[in-house]
């Protein structure tokens, strides 16, 4: 796992955006996985600006999403349908047909969950699975006391998500009580991960994430067991962090014109379990 702390949260998203970049300029044909939430606005807008401004081609990229609430409609405001279109699809030269997003309305929750993980298979499965953290840990909405091996599921929403997630909400009383999500397992399968968090609000669940034990309490603690795991954070969200002597700090020398050292993120390095 390689943990990188920036000093602020737009640093911390332009970093986890060059991730995204760099591996679909390596990979034109890219299976991004992608996540929703207040966090993601700045990522999105800035892989957006990157579009814009260097021609950063999505036109072959194929992109599944961790989750959809139960219930919603598409073009329903508070559906993450319509948040990906008004917050990225629509503003990259992307191919809608290449972007799925599990379906809240189906009659058939069960099988569209089925459906929904063999197409992730069918596209030969996610290469860099974009991550963001509930205040309980969650990964996508795989809730407290979710099965490291779960896959693709109905899953009811906790008190502390419906509570975190009810601002984007006319009323709290509208919150899903479910919503469609990968599982912790099919997270898992991606070859890379990519996890955002920025706030002092997300210091508490980072640390246990990173450095505390794996439980199913925490599902996020889940991610010390990828072999290909990177954690962005601001100094924010890095604050409740116990193991400083994995800082891995830059020699201070001069750049090429002599002027001051270039600043590079902090990084702390930890092994991954055996």
């Amino acid at each position: 796992m390689e943990v990188i702390i920036q000093s602020n949260a737009e640093l911390a998203a332009r970093t986890a955006a060059d991730v995204i970049a760099r591996a679909l300029v390596a990979k034109p044909d890219l299976v991004l996985g992608l996540a929703t939430g207040c966090t993601m606005e700045s990522l999105y807008d800035l892989l957006v600006q990157k579009h814009q401004d260097t021609g950063l081609d999505f036109s072959r990229c194929r992109t599944f999403n961790l989750d959809e609430y139960v219930g919603l409609a598409a073009n329903d405001p508070c559906s993450y349908h319509y948040f990906m279109r008004q917050r990225f699809f629509d503003s990259v030269n992307i191919d809608l047909r290449n972007t799925h997003l599990p379906d809240g309305m189906a009659e058939d929750l069960a099988a569209e969950c089925a459906r929904y993980e063999a197409r992730i298979v069918a596209c030969g499965g996610i290469d860099l699975q974009v991550l963001g953290i509930g205040l309980n840990g969650h990964l996508g909405f795989n809730e407290p006391l979710s099965a490291f091996r779960s896959r693709t599921r109905v899953q009811t929403l906790s008190r502390v998500t419906r509570a975190q997630n009810a601002p984007l909400f006319p009323s709290p009383g509208q919150v899903p009580r479910q919503a469609i999500t990968m599982g912790v397992g099919t997270i898992l399968d991606a070859r890379q991960c990519l996890l955002l968090a920025t706030g002092l609000e997300k210091a508490d669940v980072v640390a246990k994430a990173i450095e505390g034990p794996l439980t199913a309490m925490v599902t996020a603690t889940a991610l010390q067991l990828h072999p290909a795991c990177t954690i962005v954070l601001d100094q924010d969200a890095a604050s409740q962090l116990k193991e400083n002597d994995h800082y891995q700090r830059p020699v201070a020398t001069p750049n090429k014109n002599g002027g001051p050292p270039p600043v590079r993120p902090q990084k702390i390095l930890l092994a991954s379990p055996p």
